[in-house]
């Protein structure tokens, strides 16, 4: 009981969250939440965009939800060097021939950074930011020192080029948005009456303890991981390069929403976010939303198949529409009094039967379900933010039931046709409202 409450009292604080920046950051609802998640999951967030986006300042202000202690932020330049980033040496520790930086106050000891233009640096802070950005360790001198950076978000006004051999660092981003200018008026309209006092501190460190922990108990079911893989598939027929790495901190981003909605099994709703971890460059992001889409709507139908067992009646009418042609011989000749083939007529009358008695049995199976269904489908906007607090749009995504509904209507009327041409009468006990 103690843990459902507190995970209660976590979505409370996330919504809190999710309100204080979407406030202050207009038309950014998927990104507020992709940087929360990021924190979270302790993956690394890439803003990709020209300046003039409010890059750094949504990064300051998710550090200032966990109130603002721990930061370092730091605009790169090929002039850049690794003691602006990671410290200076130690002159105590030169003397004794030990290399050492002094790393309190620097990018190693921080919770929480911002690197501006990351991708302009040199090498050797480059080279340096692997481990770090990875295994959240970093090398000084001979000695390992653990870091307890929980996030590290960075900004570039352009990517890398393959020839500039930035692929590992680039790697090191699970999360990749593309932040553009603002696109409506009621923007411009709200732009000037924006709260300007600082977020307030709603979350902490300890907050993002316990959710890595529960994340870490959270179960991947079977479907998830086939959906996960048919992903995998698809990039690899597109010719796009996921790495193995990526795949697996994936499935952990999912565990990871799972947990913080107070889930112990990831469900479809916890990958909503997945395609803005696929991408290479942000013209490809269009693409992938699109056959992620259609992935992610065949995962739902699995998922929706306990509610609405399509895969059932669509067997049953498959079935008997296949053997249409015979069965309307054999009610011809019984209308013509001629038997239904001479030498076996019991054998007609009885498979006429059996089609009559399971279209019946079948057809008001499906209407009892496919009331229950749309009866649901009214509240399923709250039920999935209930699900998932991080849903941008859960009217937007409920109405993708709507899809599951439909077919299951196109089902029931093919049915209720073939009957009406197999019996010349209406199905008994099937009355539904097509219109609604």
């Amino acid at each position: 009981m103690r843990g459902r409450e507190n995970m209660e009292s976590m979505k409370k604080k996330l919504e809190t969250a999710v309100a204080a920046l979407e406030e202050r950051f207009l038309e950014r609802e998927e990104l507020v939440r992709l940087a929360l998640l990021g924190v979270m999951s302790g993956e690394n967030v890439l803003l990709v965009g020209p300046p003039g986006t409010a890059k750094s300042q949504l990064a300051r202000a998710v550090s200032g939800l966990f109130g603002g202690e721990g930061w370092f932020e730091y605009l790169l330049t090929r002039f850049t060097t690794p003691d602006e980033v990671f410290g200076p040496v130690s002159l105590r520790e030169l003397k004794m021939d030990r290399y050492v930086r002094q790393t309190e106050g620097y990018l190693p000891s921080a919770r929480f950074a911002f690197l501006d233009e990351i991708f302009k640096s040199g090498s050797a802070i480059l080279n340096a930011l692997l481990s770090l950005l990875n295994e959240r360790i970093y090398y000084n001198g001979r000695v390992k020192e653990a870091s307890p950076l929980l996030c590290l978000l960075a900004a570039s006004n352009e990517l890398p080029e393959e020839t500039e051999g930035l692929g590992a660092l680039y790697d090191r981003f699970l999360i990749r948005y593309e932040v553009g200018f603002l696109k409506h008026m009621s923007s411009y309209e709200r732009m000037f009456t924006l709260p300007r006092e600082p977020v307030p501190a709603v979350l902490s460190v300890a907050d993002v303890e316990s959710v890595r922990e529960r994340a870490a108990r959270v179960v991947l079911p079977e479907p998830m991981v086939l959906f996960l893989f048919r992903l995998k598939t698809e990039a690899e027929e597109r010719d796009l390069s996921v790495s193995d790495r990526r795949w697996r901190k994936i499935g952990d981003v999912w565990r990871t929403s799972a947990a913080l909605n107070g889930r112990d099994e990831v469900s479809i709703w916890d990958a909503v976010f997945t395609p803005h971890m696929l991408w290479d460059v942000p013209e490809a992001l269009p693409e992938i939303k699109e056959w992620f889409e259609a992935r992610f709507d065949e995962a739902l139908e699995v998922e929706s198949e306990a509610e609405l067992p399509l895969a059932r009646f669509t067997a049953t009418l498959d079935r008997w529409q296949a053997r249409k042609p015979e069965l309307f011989g054999h009610q011809f000749k019984k209308e013509m009094k001629a038997g239904a083939g001479s030498s076996r007529p019991e054998a007609a009358e009885a498979l006429l039967a059996e089609c009559r008695d399971e279209l019946e049995t079948q057809g008001q199976n499906l209407r009892r379900a496919l009331v229950r269904f749309h009866e649901r489908e009214r509240g399923r906007a709250d039920e999935l933010r209930r699900l998932n607090a991080l849903l941008p749009d859960p009217a937007g995504a409920a109405a993708k039931y709507a899809t599951a509904r439909i077919r299951g209507e196109r089902v029931l009327h093919d049915m209720l046709e073939l009957y009406r041409s197999l019996f010349d009468a209406d199905m008994p006990g099937v009355d539904y409202d097509f219109t609604l």
